[in-house]
């Protein structure tokens, strides 16, 4: 079966380069490589790459649930590979997981190593990015092989494979979550639902490159809030529930049983002392 890589970029051109060479150097080639472009500009490569197509995204925001379901309706593969446009995937990443789909019908997330500022600039090599690499702290993965997991709220979309029928069947990811939040957490709700189980993959690794991130998100809060709300409409509980907490710690929501607004926004100080080496992460339950 054929594999498709997907992948969103927004402004991150250099990012995007790196993830490129990443698929260029991995014993699995995919098939093709669809790159759902949301930049200001649009991206423009010097290096020509035969199996790249891009798809333009017009939007002011971040619509990452259209995004990627818009990425996933242009692949051709029965196999789709997702990858946050801040992963260089390591050599054996892309095969291992295409073979995990291939074998069952599940959905699988790759392991994902967490890189400095500076790490992958210039000339990098696969043993040099995984020496530097960090393991996310709360994100436990298997040495090696498929580890069931039974949370679905642990699902994170930077990395992970599934076929493309069974995305399909899901039903891709709920449009009504739009910008930043929570739509990651409903998929893997619905493929659940959808008696799709959650596997994380060890050995299948990717880097994460460095930007500026923020913990807890500050700079997506009204983003986060609205998606929550219309998380807990939807599935009767509140997600994101590290991040409302930290949100409601500083006085930016109120936040207590069905109830959740925004009653301040934050400060250019705590913007500032909100800046983390991690990607924002509130997946966990």
């Amino acid at each position: 079966m054929s594999l498709s890589l997907l992948t969103l970029v927004r402004n991150r051109t250099e990012h995007l380069i790196n993830l490129l060479e990443g698929v260029a150097r991995s014993a699995l080639q995919p098939d093709e490589i669809i790159v759902v472009d949301m930049s200001d500009t649009p991206v423009r490569l010097e290096e020509q790459h035969p199996l790249v197509r891009f798809e333009r995204l017009e939007t002011d925001g971040l619509p990452l649930a259209q995004a990627r379901n818009h990425a996933a309706a242009c692949a051709a593969g029965e196999r789709l590979v997702f990858l946050d446009v801040d992963c260089i995937p390591m050599r054996d990443c892309l095969g291992m997981l295409s073979d995990a789909i291939g074998a069952h019908d599940q959905l699988v997330c790759a392991e994902v190593r967490y890189l400095g500022p500076g790490d992958a600039s210039g000339a990098w090599d696969e043993d040099s990015l995984l020496a530097k690499g960090a393991v996310h702290p709360v994100r436990p993965f298997p040495a090696q092989g498929l580890e069931e997991v039974d949370n679905p709220g642990l699902f994170w979309s930077l990395a992970f494979a599934i076929r493309r029928s069974t995305f399909q069947r899901i039903g891709g990811f709920d449009e009504r979550f739009t910008g930043y939040g929570a739509e990651d957490t409903d998929f893997g709700f619905a493929a659940r639902d959808a008696g799709v189980p959650l596997h994380f993959l060890g050995g299948a690794l990717a880097c994460h490159q460095y930007h500026p991130s923020f913990d807890p998100p500050l700079q997506h809060l009204e983003d986060i809030v609205a998606n929550a709300r219309r998380f807990r409409d939807k599935r009767g509980f509140w997600p994101m529930a590290g991040w409302l907490e930290q949100f409601a710690a500083l006085g930016l929501v109120a936040w207590q049983d069905d109830t959740l607004c925004i009653l301040r926004q934050p400060t250019q100080r705590e913007r500032d002392d909100a800046v983390s080496l991690w990607p924002a992460d509130g997946n966990a339950f």
